[in-house]
């Protein structure tokens, strides 16, 4: 017997309906499709706002004054940035007596000695209280706690010592007759390998005299209980971005005990007018060092070469960086640039984000006062004995023989950034960035009238504030080593020379 499995018939579809079934489908597709193009329209402007929101956002009462490198987007360089900056600063106070309130977790001078790790900068300058009282309290704001400078000039002259030696953890020390007779009787001066610096002027009389106060300053900060010490000039600050306080105290406590050294790349301004007059509250565009390039722009030298704006060289002056050292038993300088050791080879880090900003050549007037320091004559041999750098003989001999509109005319088209298209190429490929957090660091202390009043106080009398006595001569009277002649230390008086970098 066969079993039959009984099969329901198949439905039948007409053409009519096969024709309207298409026609409904066709229908919901493209309703369906401009419906979620519609979302896609209104919900991806609300994500970028969203993220926009988010990253800018911070909970309140936070007391990160500058968050790494925030202000130094210029993006997110905007007005609400620059009020935080404005509401924090505006916690500094001031009087006869220079106490100042906390400013982002630092006392500038009470709590000084229980913060750690204590930092110093040493610093040969002659410069005016203009250029010197915004280099000490920006410093003083991202965490140096002592400075040494040694004076001449400018900066030598009672007025200025004496407003110089009234905020605290700042010491002067002008070069007498008998500063002169220790350091002819220093460790450095009687070695040789500073001798081919000897009987040179300008640059290379600069590098000699930075190099003995260098020494002295190393005895000075292990009297004063400083851990670490830099040598920077008053046309550089140090930057030190990728921290999250912005503090170079942050800095130096994230390096290992075992580290003697730490080299600091420099980044060079570059002046997009020629009418400059404070250079750090009005530069904010940096020529990255070469070192810190990206491999596939460095790579690319044809491009790097249209960079060198008509100038022998990529950077104006150098490009070797600074270094910080850390104090201990035989610590010498070695130039103005580095440090060493006489009994080992130091162990040295580089930092890849934190940087030294140099301002050279910021002010038109540079050529000229460079030129007036500087008795050498205006001829390719001799700026050679006088200056190490081309940039520096190059700009010598303009200032010293050409009529002032051809000068000016050879500042804008050497040293003058004017061309916007290719600052955004350089801005776009990372050769150049822009850094605005010591801009607003400097003009925020220069609205608060802080500098004026200072002075002010002073040459009216009525501050009570410590006073820091002149440097007790201490210098090391190690062993004389054999050496050729020395020229006399007298001949090596700063307003003689160049202050350009070495």
């Amino acid at each position: 017997m066969v079993d039959h499995i009984s099969q329901s018939p198949k439905p039948k579809i007409s053409s009519s309906s096969s024709s309207t079934f298409l026609t409904t489908f066709s229908s919901f597709s493209i309703t369906n499709f401009i419906n979620k193009y519609l979302l896609v329209i209104i919900l991806l402007p609300l994500s970028f706002f969203l993220l926009t929101f988010f990253l800018q956002w911070r909970p309140s009462g936070s007391s990160d004054l500058l968050r790494g490198l925030s202000l130094d987007h210029p993006i997110l360089c905007t007005s609400k940035a620059q009020a935080k900056v404005n509401s924090s600063l505006s916690n500094i106070k001031y009087s006869n007596s220079f106490v100042f309130s906390q400013l982002r977790g630092w006392e500038f001078d009470k709590n000084d000695s229980v913060v750690r790790p204590k930092i110093c900068i040493t610093s040969t300058t002659s410069a005016g209280l203009e250029d010197i009282l915004p280099w000490i309290f920006y410093h003083r704001v991202v965490g140096i706690s002592n400075f040494f400078l040694f004076v001449e000039g400018k900066a030598a002259t009672p007025s200025v010592s004496e407003v110089l030696e009234s905020i605290p953890g700042v010491k002067t020390i002008p070069r007498t007759r008998e500063f002169e007779e220790q350091q002819a009787r220093s460790r450095i001066w009687n070695e040789t390998w500073l001798s081919n610096a000897f009987h040179r002027p300008c640059n290379a009389a600069l590098f000699v005299k930075q190099t003995l106060n260098m020494e002295t300053a190393i005895v000075m900060a292990r009297e004063a209980g400083m851990e670490w010490i830099l040598h920077l000039d008053t046309d550089e600050l140090l930057h030190p971005a990728g921290t999250r306080e912005y503090s170079v105290r942050e800095l130096f406590n994230k390096v290992p005990s075992d580290v003697d050294l730490v080299v600091f790349l420099n980044y060079e301004a570059a002046v997009e007018r020629d009418n400059i007059r404070e250079p750090f509250s009005e530069v904010s565009l940096f020529k990255r060092n070469l070192a810190d390039l990206p491999i596939h722009n460095y790579t690319n030298f044809k491009f790097i070469r249209k960079t060198f704006h008509g100038n022998p060289n990529f950077f104006l002056t150098y490009a070797n960086g600074k270094s910080a050292a850390r104090i201990q038993d035989h610590l010498r300088p070695n130039g103005a640039h580095r440090w060493y050791n006489y009994k080992k080879v130091p162990k040295e880090i580089h930092i890849n984000e934190a940087v030294v900003l140099h301002y050279t050549y910021t002010r038109y007037s540079d050529l000229t006062s460079r030129r007036d320091r500087c008795k050498c004559k205006p001829t390719i041999e001799d700026v050679k004995r006088c200056f190490y750098l081309n940039f520096d003989r190059n700009a010598f001999i303009i200032a010293s023989t050409a009529p002032q509109e051809k000068m000016l005319k050879w500042y804008q088209d050497h040293v003058v950034w004017g061309d916007e298209a290719m600052k955004l190429k350089l801005l776009n490929y990372g050769i150049m960035t822009r850094i605005y957090t010591p801009m607003v660091i400097i003009q925020e202390l220069r609205k608060s009238e802080y500098f004026t009043s200072l002075v002010a106080s002073i040459h009216s009398g009525s501050s009570n504030g410590p006073k820091v006595s002149n440097m007790e001569n201490n210098m090391l009277t190690e062993k004389n080593v054999d050496s050729q002649a020395r020229p006399p230390l007298s001949s090596l008086s700063i307003n003689n020379v160049s202050t350009s970098g070495n």
